[in-house]
């Protein structure tokens, strides 16, 4: 039975997700987490991972085993799948990790075990029976529901949140049948403090996953539509919601750019699988519509309140504060947008590694921020806690006199050192 404490649990996948609950998993079960990059083994066999999630002195005591190499891995009882699912230039899921990955699995099953394969990627309802199970049938030439089975446990994980950790946020557990569902609920129990919930069915369960994240893609849109608006009034969204939020059931939804493997995505697979079923998503799309657009909006903005076209200063490039993920980072569109618009820019950024940025975006960061007055816009477009360290002269020294000061995230605080330059804010 899997839910033994000698149960043999695989991670495919060693990113954001698979990394934190692999070495999760090997606390409690013997684990073996699999990755196809040798470089990434390479490093988390140093200690080191770049995505931040997992220190050092925690990879130090784990007993998880690392292989680049599927072949090594001994048989298993639950393989969990957490590769990830991003969409393609036309924003269509792409399910083509998620098949590498299920084909790799099918490669390494022993029906004698009568494994669980279990997947957290994000997919639209019907991926891991509809897709993943018969690949797996196909590749194997085992049967689904007697020499293998099927799960489903969507993956929470907000990267740079210490608090919402792998082991301290409810699992939601689906499996084909509820012996699976029970036989995963038993183990997830014994990694998470918060406990499992067993979801009717995969299906409802990967279509939870896909609501929770289109949901707040939704209510981020609606304040960003509703910042366009106010600025056409010439007032700023913060001092608007500063007085919305006195309501004791107003919900505090910030305006900004909403990009990153989640959020960014996940409505995505949802508005595929609606219109896979003849309808057509009018809110979750005008959502996405509006959060996609607006880089360009602010780049629009910065560049109406210059003169001429100048050299403008982008502090942030990832997707988010504090951590170094540059995945589908909507930084990038008022970076495009500013030379668009005849403007020379800068990108910096003490969380983004150089070489990802280069790779993703074709970026040359700088490394040092400048002391004298250089740069007719600055945006500080990500708050890292590097930037919030910093007084208000720091940035107002690297503008030249009528230059532009944006603050993204309103984070700030008004100052005398801005007397010589113009704030700009949502």
């Amino acid at each position: 039975m899997t839910d033994r404490s000698d149960c043999r649990i695989v991670v495919i996948g060693l990113g954001y997700v698979g990394l934190p609950l692999a070495v999760q998993l090997a606390t409690c079960f013997p684990t073996t987490g699999v990755d196809i990059d040798p470089a990434r083994i390479a490093e988390l066999r140093t200690g080191s991972d770049r995505t931040g999630e997992v220190d050092a002195e925690a990879l130090a005591r784990s007993s998880l085993e690392l292989t680049d190499d599927p072949d090594r891995c001994a048989p298993a009882d639950i393989y969990v799948v957490t590769v990830p699912t991003p969409v393609d230039a036309n924003n269509c899921p792409d399910l083509a990790p998620l098949r590498a990955a299920t084909t790799m699995v099918a490669r390494m099953i022993d029906p004698a075990r009568q494994p669980i394969i279990v997947y957290e990627s994000t997919v639209y309802p019907g991926v891991t029976e509809d897709v993943c199970g018969p690949l797996v049938e196909a590749v194997s030439g085992l049967t689904r529901g007697r020499d293998f089975f099927l799960g489903y446990s969507p993956e929470r994980v907000n990267p740079g949140d210490r608090e919402h950790r792998v082991d301290r946020i409810v699992k939601v557990v689906a499996g084909e049948s509820p012996e699976v569902t029970r036989r995963l609920c038993a183990v997830y129990d014994r990694v998470t403090s918060a406990g499992t919930f067993a979801a009717a069915s995969i299906r409802a369960a990967e279509a939870a996953k896909v609501i929770e994240n289109a949901q707040r893609d939704i209510n981020i849109a609606f304040i960003n539509e509703v910042s366009q608006i106010v600025a056409r009034l010439d007032l700023s969204i913060w001092d608007v919601l500063a007085a919305a939020r006195t309501k004791w059931n107003f919900l505090p939804f910030q305006p900004g750019l909403v990009g990153g493997h989640c959020i960014g995505v996940d409505p995505y697979y949802l508005s595929h699988c609606a219109e896979s079923l003849g309808h057509r998503p009018e809110v979750i799309l005008a959502g996405r519509h509006t959060n996609d657009g607006m880089g360009q909006w602010i780049a629009d903005r910065l560049s109406a309140a210059t003169v001429t076209p100048g050299h403008a200063l982008v502090l942030g490039l990832t997707f988010k504060e504090n951590v170094a993920d540059l995945r589908n980072s909507k930084v990038i569109d008022v970076v495009a947008r500013l030379r668009n618009h005849g403007h020379q820019v800068d990108v910096h950024d003490p969380r983004a590694d150089p070489a990802a940025a280069a790779h993703e975006y074709g970026l040359t960061l700088i490394q040092v921020l400048p002391d004298a007055p250089r740069y007719d816009i600055v945006l500080l477009a990500v708050a890292h806690d590097a930037y919030r360290a910093l007084p208000p002269e720091r940035f107002a020294a690297m503008l030249v006199p009528g230059g532009i000061f944006g603050d993204l995230k309103n984070i700030v605080p008004p100052s005398p050192a801005f007397d010589h330059v113009r704030r700009w804010r949502l």
